[in-house]
């Protein structure tokens, strides 16, 4: 869920903001090196953007009265890592905010942090994990899809819960209540994320799998994908 816009108070608004910063301009080092070196990875990096684009930008309505949505960084953080990322998703998020009024530019640290920094950390730690344990790669690009989501859905209750604390609980109490709004629609809509990014990076692999691999490091020294792009490829 991205916070709204004027939704948190202006001390956290500006905090996160700051927490914010030094990812971006790590980032934006890191992708300006990215397009120096390959610029012909440009269509790649725009086609990660675009992904999380049009799944972040989904408002699926929740059951406890709230909305959802996948959030789509965990294609972007396999790919390219997680600095490139968070900038890719701080330009989504912002981009929402003017074109969609989804989230808000008040807001816009808190939801870079917890979806675009948090998020792309979170799935790229756990593809890179994956490999090194010798998973199937299908089954840790899914987990990595999966649970980026989950964390960014987890870090934006703690966000709220801080800047909302329960009166009797505190900020524990608020959390847990926090928790339990998103959960319940998040678990499965964090699966469905996981299961379409290997969808989409299959496919990526059986139409460009030569160029896939000579722009993404992260996809070298690891086993051959399967050609398989339904659910069965988690095996």
């Amino acid at each position: 869920m991205h916070i709204m816009e004027g939704y948190l108070p202006v001390g956290h608004a500006v905090g996160w903001s700051l927490a914010s910063a030094p990812f971006l301009v790590w980032g934006i080092r890191k992708l300006t090196k990215q397009l120096r070196e390959q610029p012909e990875s440009r269509l790649v990096l725009g086609a990660s953007g675009g992904f999380a684009f049009a799944l972040s930008a989904l408002k699926l309505p929740s059951v406890t009265g709230s909305c959802s949505h996948p959030t789509g960084v965990g294609l972007g953080a396999i790919l390219f890592g997680p600095a490139t990322m968070c900038v890719l998703g701080f330009v989504v998020l912002l981009f929402q905010a003017l074109l969609l009024a989804h989230g808000g530019l008040t807001t816009i640290g808190a939801n870079t942090f917890s979806m675009a920094i948090v998020g792309s950390f979170v799935a790229y730690g756990l593809y890179r994990g994956g490999a090194t344990l010798r998973l199937p790669t299908n089954l840790s690009v899914f987990l990595a899809a999966a649970l980026g989501d989950l964390a960014t859905y987890t870090v934006t209750s703690f966000q709220l819960a801080l800047a909302f604390p329960d009166p009797v609980n505190g900020f524990a109490g608020s959390a847990v209540k926090f928790l339990g709004v998103f959960a319940v629609t998040q678990i499965p809509l964090a699966i469905s994320e996981g299961l379409l990014t290997v969808l989409v990076l299959n496919l990526l692999r059986s139409h460009a799998g030569e160029q896939i691999t000579a722009l993404v490091p992260a996809l070298k020294g690891v086993s051959k994908w399967s050609s398989t792009t339904c659910c069965s490829c988690l095996a």
